[in-house]
């Protein structure tokens, strides 16, 4: 009898569980959808001025800008995105694995960690961290894009660092997300197919005010495009993680279910056998 009793405690606590992880489904699904109209509609706006700003550096003939500077890469700021919470798969891991391969690939890098588990992480690790942020993701705003990337261009503009690069999730659909790695600095060349398409510009009032508006414009931008990425790509595998979990914990409570009607059934057999078995014997 005692076994039946521990079955139903499991039980008790699976369904409890399940409970739990169908909320966090659900929390998470109303926040994807926000966070992926966000990011869906961001990236046409990023891709082309992505683009109209490498053609910009590719034809800036003998003009000269910090931020278009192109040095050998001799020191590496490399900026790490995670989420600030765990429960989302492998979403996290996945970051940290390929930093992980990329960081014995540099000569010489330090970290610029954005999330609370990328932190946590490179902490106990014996590597030098710039600055981390752990309050991001709770709302991204283009305030918080503007502060790391002003501080981006300020860095890489005096010399501290030769290239700047980003390892994030980003999100491709609700059941998966593209491990993406990137330069930031300095502005990467036009793809061969828009080099094709790439035009010569007339600048006005000059070339010069126009790279100082714009090219701070393409870093912030770019640095709000990768945080929302990320943010929709957490949603969506932990939605993923919680549905897989929801599924997992149903499976435990049926088969937890057939073991405690074998049981009780069993139980059941043994006394009526015992009950039986004596009735028997008062008649013998």
């Amino acid at each position: 009898m005692a076994n039946l009793i521990d079955i139903r405690r499991r039980i008790r606590s699976v369904k409890n569980t399940q409970q739990i992880t169908k909320a966090m489904k659900m929390v998470a699904a109303a926040r994807l959808r926000r966070a992926q109209d966000r990011i869906l509609a961001t990236r046409p706006y990023a891709e082309e001025i992505r683009r109209v700003m490498a053609n910009l550096a590719a034809h800036a003939g003998d003009l000269h800008h910090p931020l278009l500077e192109s040095r050998p890469e001799k020191k590496v700021l490399l900026v790490v995105v995670t989420g600030d919470k765990g429960l989302a798969g492998s979403f996290n891991a996945n970051v940290l694995r390929r930093a992980g391969e990329v960081i014995p690939r540099l000569a010489a890098v330090e970290l610029l960690l954005l999330g609370r588990k990328g932190v946590d992480f490179f902490r106990r690790r014996p590597l030098k961290v710039r600055k981390g942020h752990t309050t991001l993701f709770s709302n991204v705003t283009y305030a918080q894009a503007q502060e790391i990337a002003e501080d981006l261009s300020t860095a890489y503009a005096a010399g501290e660092y030769d290239s700047v690069r980003v390892v994030y999730n980003r999100f491709k659909s609700i059941m998966s997300q593209e491990l993406t790695e990137e330069t930031l600095l300095p502005i990467p060349a036009p793809a061969e197919q828009d080099a094709s398409a790439s035009r010569e510009y007339l600048f006005e009032p000059s070339a010069e005010s126009i790279l100082e508006e714009l090219l701070p414009r393409y870093i912030t931008f770019q640095v709000y495009r990768v945080l929302l990425e990320s943010q929709a790509a957490e949603h969506a595998a932990r939605m993923t993680a919680s549905d897989s979990a929801t599924k997992n914990a149903g499976e435990i409570i049926d088969r937890l279910t057939l073991r405690y009607n074998r049981a009780r059934q069993a139980a059941i057999t043994t006394q009526l056998i015992e009950v039986v078995s004596g009735a028997n014997a008062l008649e013998g």
